[in-house]
């Protein structure tokens, strides 16, 4: 299984930089997890493979390349582009997004093949299927309704746990997983800033060290995702001091294989 999360911010030379502002995870250049960066940082593969979007929940920074990325395609879609989210996503999505006022509602138009999009509703607890994959989603502890998730190819297993702070749902799904190979956690603030990431619903290296006590696996990586890019040096310094095995950050733009 490939692996990659897409770059969302630039250099002054106009590299990618390892600072993380949108969210968008490729799964084998065919599914999307989150839509951040979507449009502005998928490769010409990417762009022409991935129909496949599912979204954690509607927070900007996990939705903003969503509308440009059907805008883009629009006519050259032969297939709708499909959107698996909670209910109370699509929700937010059809209300705040694609309402006409901010952007056009792709869900009532078409091109001369049909749909451009599609919505389908998840549930929390349920598997589905998107394209190779089985999924679960897991409710998470944020601020606004939102999921983590169990991803499978049949052969590897890695599980996100999306925007989150303490949670016990996702770490006992993780936990019934036999063959997890990867797990993925949010970090989202340095210690400093423990009230406000309670406030927010986010973790920092302090909150992360006791979830990462809840999972009963051993000896597999567990990569550090979300670190908001003001704080991230910071951040990477203190989750280094927790010392901790096979905790690493999951860097911007490199293609993991699992």
């Amino acid at each position: 299984m490939k692996f990659q999360l897409l770059p969302s911010t630039f250099e002054e030379d106009g590299r990618a930089s390892a600072r993380q502002h949108l969210s968008c995870f490729i799964v084998d250049d065919l599914v999307a997890i989150d839509a951040g960066s979507l449009a502005m940082a998928t490769n010409s593969i990417q762009k022409s493979q991935v129909r496949d979007v599912i979204l954690t929940h509607a927070h900007l920074d996990h939705i903003a390349g969503l509308p440009f990325f059907i805008d883009d395609l629009f006519a050259n879609l032969t297939e709708p582009l499909r959107v698996y989210a909670t209910s109370k996503v699509i929700e937010v999505l059809e209300r705040d997004i694609f309402n006409w006022s901010v952007y056009p509602r792709f869900s009532e138009l078409e091109n001369d093949n049909g749909k451009v999009l599609e919505y389908h509703p998840l549930e929390a607890g349920k598997e589905f299927s998107v394209k190779h994959l089985r999924v679960k989603a897991v409710e998470v502890n944020h601020k606004v309704p939102s999921v983590g998730l169990i991803i499978s190819d049949g052969l590897t297993t890695f599980a996100l746990s999306g925007d989150t702070a303490e949670t016990n749902e996702f770490w006992n799904e993780v936990n019934l997983e036999k063959n997890l190979s990867v797990v993925l956690v949010e970090c989202a603030f340095p210690n400093k800033l423990d009230e406000l990431a309670r406030i927010s619903h986010h973790l920092t290296p302090k909150s992360l060290k006791k979830e990462l006590k809840k999972n009963s696996h051993k000896n597999f990586l567990t990569y550090i995702v979300n670190l908001k890019p003001m704080y991230r040096d910071e951040i990477v310094q203190e989750i280094e001091e927790l010392e901790m095995e096979n905790l690493q950050i999951l860097e911007v733009g490199q293609v993991y294989e699992w």
